[in-house]
């Protein structure tokens, strides 16, 4: 499969990224198939430059977060107000439970019909996968300041020249500090696309929100990730600061997020 940054800041849009959006592509049964981790604010516009809106397969939501979910109220109008008419089916969203609520609340709607008309809304269990095409996402609940937050891990399977199956994996962390459920989600993942937004010394008094660098380190580290990708850090940090914080407790590829950069996993 496919990774494109399409927004990367933490917390909010900064000058060179959107918040956090992530595009997942790949080929199956003869056409390309493209879901979305996240749909933060300004990443709705950023999109656009790598595909049709209507080619969206999928939507899943780590956390009811702006951050990373604001931008489903933009795509609820180019879905509903295309002058042209949308002409296509209801797009699957899977989320927290109280997504459609939340999104129908974002926008000034009556919860009922709210987005329905548009959006298939869809709640997470935890650890419970789901399939959509070629890719089988589970969520893992995982350490963050909200109802429901979750990683997610991201199977997409294909067999190898002796026929046997292989999955090619990528975990998100989305929003979290360190916990089990992160280690299990990252487990022997290709990419480990993880949070750093908190710095050592700086945040240390905040517990149970993010990660730092080493942090995030130390979980790729026990999960035996194979390469670890920053992201969502803040305008206010450092991004080198960020990978020599990683590199204290994590020795393999290791590397920033960038808006606009392409991964193959």
């Amino acid at each position: 499969m496919k990774l494109t940054i399409v927004g990367c800041s933490g917390s909010f849009p900064g000058p060179q990224s959107p918040a956090s959006c992530y595009l997942l592509s790949a080929e199956w049964q003869g056409r390309t198939w493209r879901i979305l981790l996240d749909l933060g604010n300004g990443s709705l516009g950023a999109l656009q430059r790598y595909m049709d809106l209507r080619e969206i397969d999928g939507v899943f939501l780590s956390h009811l977060h702006p951050d990373h979910c604001m931008d489903l109220c933009g795509l609820h109008v180019a879905v509903h107000w295309d002058p042209s008419g949308w002409g296509m089916p209801r797009i699957p969203v899977w989320g927290p439970a109280a997504t459609a609520d939340r999104m129908a609340s974002a926008y000034g709607l009556d919860p009922d019909p709210g987005m329905h008309e548009d959006f298939d809304f869809r709640s997470w269990t935890d650890r419970a996968p789901v399939t959509v095409g070629p890719f089988t996402v589970t969520p893992f609940q995982v350490l963050h300041p909200i109802d429901e937050a979750y990683a997610l891990r991201v199977e997409v399977a294909e067999t190898d020249a002796e026929g046997s199956p292989k999955a090619h994996v990528l975990t998100y962390s989305g929003d979290t500090d360190a916990c089990e459920g992160l280690v299990d989600a990252a487990r022997d993942a290709d990419i480990f696309l993880c949070e750093a937004a908190f710095h050592e010394g700086r945040d240390d008094a905040i517990t149970g929100v993010h990660l730092t660098g080493k942090r995030a380190g130390d979980v790729a580290t026990r999960a035996s990730a194979k390469r670890l990708l920053l992201t969502h850090l803040p305008v206010w940090n450092d991004a080198n600061l960020a990978v020599s914080e990683a590199r204290e407790s994590y020795d393999g590829h290791l590397a920033v997020a960038v808006a606009g950069v392409s991964y193959t996993v």
